[in-house]
């Protein structure tokens, strides 16, 4: 469902239009933070090529890392659906958390405590200032949803994320589904 409101634990679903731009081209984003300061988000469906073991090898998974966005993407952040194992983690709507302690993760993980299903971990994050958003949705740069998949989202396929959404939305966007990510490549 289309939301006209940005709050925390929304999904933004790229446009169309925006082609070119490599971390955001057909980029859904969960948004972990929305404020008066600005807003975080973790972009779902950019999976990269390492396992949380290639950066962490104290942490004995191959659980896939993902591109959450091109600020800091020397940092590894992850959000998750099993508060009441990490503590320290911060909600951000529908039972879905961010972040938390990071040894006690690394352990349960460790031990089978933690699979796949809880946990997703990310290079990096997408931040707007004050307004940017806002400024964006306006440039008709973002779809706003609510997020109806709640703590389940963590479940949801990576590379077809984008499409599926687009898909749901019905309308104008069906056309867009399968058209190539390169228009030049049609």
């Amino acid at each position: 469902m289309i939301s006209e409101i940005i709050k925390k634990g929304h999904l933004l679903i790229a446009e169309p239009s925006i082609l070119g731009d490599l971390s955001f081209n057909r980029s859904v984003i969960l948004l972990a933070d929305h404020n008066a300061e600005g807003s975080v988000g973790f972009i779902l469906n950019k999976p990269l090529d390492y396992s949380v073991n290639d950066l962490v090898p104290e942490v004995d998974a191959t659980f896939t890392i993902y591109n959450g966005g091109p600020v800091e993407q020397d940092n590894l952040y992850f959000i998750h659906n099993i508060p009441e194992l990490i503590p320290n983690s911060v909600e951000i709507s529908n039972g879905v958390f961010w972040g938390g302690d990071f040894e006690k993760t690394r352990d349960l993980i460790n031990n089978g405590s933690i699979n796949k299903d809880n946990i997703r971990f990310f290079l990096g994050y997408t931040g707007w200032d004050a307004n940017q958003l806002e400024t964006e949705m306006s440039a008709n740069s973002w779809i706003l949803i609510e997020n109806s998949y709640k703590n389940n989202i963590l479940k949801k396929s990576s590379s077809d994320f984008w499409k599926e959404q687009i898909m749901e939305l019905g309308g104008e966007y069906i056309i867009w589904s399968n058209a190539p990510e390169n228009p030049m490549l049609n």
